[in-house]
């Protein structure tokens, strides 16, 4: 089986590559640009491309699938070049529900909380012994790959609602037709790619209509949004696991959680939003056949996902964790979780504007709030990343009236922003650092540890 990857150097295209590779497959693939760690991981596998390009001559007859990228352009030339000859092209979700579909496809969806989801669930399986395959959106702990592809009966997948490539415009995870979905909540995003609400409203319902017959869904009832929209479009053929918080206590930082009885040791991950999808992961695990008593031992010791609510580090009193949290409702749930966990101390909140969607001066008003537990805030973003998206200045007042919090502190300067972490008391304090970026290369850590 030959395959030839287009944009073989995204962080999850890469990863695929490396799993068929190891099946047995004949693995080739191209790209434009490729940064750490793909080049790296390529490399090590001897499937890096020898020179960076698109070459046309690479696409033959001979070759069995290509898969897409979403960083390749429709005007791509080898993209081009397998059209002419009649290849089979899939998007990563096409081809992988091409390859999963006598398993059990477990997709995990919603606006935030998939990959910390899908992770537990993975966490869980593996300690249970279960023999699974997955694809997931970050780096875990006790996995080499967040791609794996073998012949295991069971599939784990991160299921995004971004565009499936740029010749397949829906989102990936209209494509995965899972027995077992999650949807974790639904919160308006990715304002490029669904202009309205209503429109992005519509991919979870057709997300709803993709579950197998006989499968389960099951969603965070909590979320009135996503409540409203499965009251409204019930299928008889499927059926609904809804669930809340699950029972809980904090002491001294430390949580532990209650499911069905079985009380947990002390959890290393906190937060309402993280409870939720421990009650979600287990919900998947008990369909998978993993009872209440294995999961919460398997649970206790997940230590969460790669930007995750991340502890970065410990000084004396005060902690610093690292968060991918970006849209409003990732941003509101992160901070409250550290404030709710932590009351007694300050809470300092650094986010970093860095999509397209939280760079839009349109979308502003969609923070109204999301920073109010802070003691503290902070938001930054570059004019360089602006000028990467082909976007307008963004006035800091009208970030500050998005968000809408008196005492917010707004820099657009990488040295003002340096200033201020270089002047700040962190006693008796927590450092969260909320971003898809990297605050335009400033080395956060250096900034505070090394005062």
């Amino acid at each position: 089986m030959h395959v030839h990857f287009i944009a073989i150097g995204g962080s999850v295209m890469h990863q695929l590559a490396i799993a068929l590779k190891r099946k047995g497959y004949f693995v080739s693939g191209s790209d434009d640009e490729i940064f750490e760690p793909a080049k790296s991981n390529l490399e090590k596998e001897n499937i890096l491309p020898s020179e960076t390009g698109w070459f046309p001559e690479k696409i033959t007859k001979n070759i069995d699938a290509v898969i897409l990228g979403m960083h390749a352009k429709d005007d791509n030339s080898e993209l081009q070049k397998a059209k002419e000859l009649g290849l089979k092209i899939y998007s990563f979700p096409e081809y992988i529900y091409q390859g999963s579909k006598d398993k059990i496809r477990v997709a995990v969806g919603g606006s935030h909380g998939k990959t910390s989801t899908t992770a537990m669930i993975m966490h869980v399986l593996k300690n249970a012994e279960k023999k699974f395959d997955y694809l997931v959106g970050a780096r875990l702990h006790g996995f080499e790959q967040s791609v794996n592809i073998t012949d295991a009966p069971i599939i784990i997948c991160e299921a995004d609602e971004y565009p499936a490539s740029v010749i397949e415009k829906r989102p990936k995870f209209h494509f995965l037709f899972p027995h077992i979905a999650v949807i974790t909540g639904i919160a308006w995003d990715h304002i490029n790619v669904f202009p309205t609400f209503d429109f992005y409203l519509e991919q979870f319902k057709i997300f709803i209509n993709k579950i197998e017959a006989n499968g389960v869904l099951i969603y965070n009832e909590s979320d009135e949004i996503l409540k409203k929209l499965v009251d409204e479009n019930k299928r008889s053929d499927i059926r609904y696991e809804p669930y809340r918080l699950p029972t809980y206590f904090i002491e001294d930082g430390k949580t532990e959680v209650i499911i069905e009885g079985e009380k947990s040791a002390p959890l290393k991950v906190f937060g309402n939003h993280n409870l939720l999808n421990l009650h979600a992961a287990y919900l998947v695990c008990r369909e998978l056949g993993v009872g209440a008593q294995v999961f919460i031992k398997a649970i206790a010791d997940f230590a969460g996902a790669a930007k995750r609510l991340e502890l970065l580090s410990k000084k004396n009193s005060c902690n610093i964790y690292r968060d991918f949290a970006h849209a409003p409702s990732k941003v509101k749930a992160t901070i409250e979780a550290v404030k709710q966990q932590f009351p007694e101390r300050k809470l300092i909140a650094v986010l970093e504007l860095h999509t397209y969607s939280s760079l839009n001066e349109n979308f502003m008003k969609e923070y109204n709030g999301a920073m109010n537990d802070a003691d503290e805030a902070v938001v930054f973003y570059s004019s360089h990343a602006l000028e990467l998206k082909r976007m307008p200045e963004l006035p800091k007042e009208k970030v500050k009236q998005g968000f809408a919090k008196d005492n917010l502190l707004v820099i657009n300067k990488k040295e003002d922003l340096e200033q201020f972490l270089q002047k700040e008391d962190y006693s008796n304090s927590n450092l969260l650092l909320m971003s898809s970026g990297n605050y335009d290369g400033l080395d956060i850590l250096k900034q505070v540890i090394g005062k």
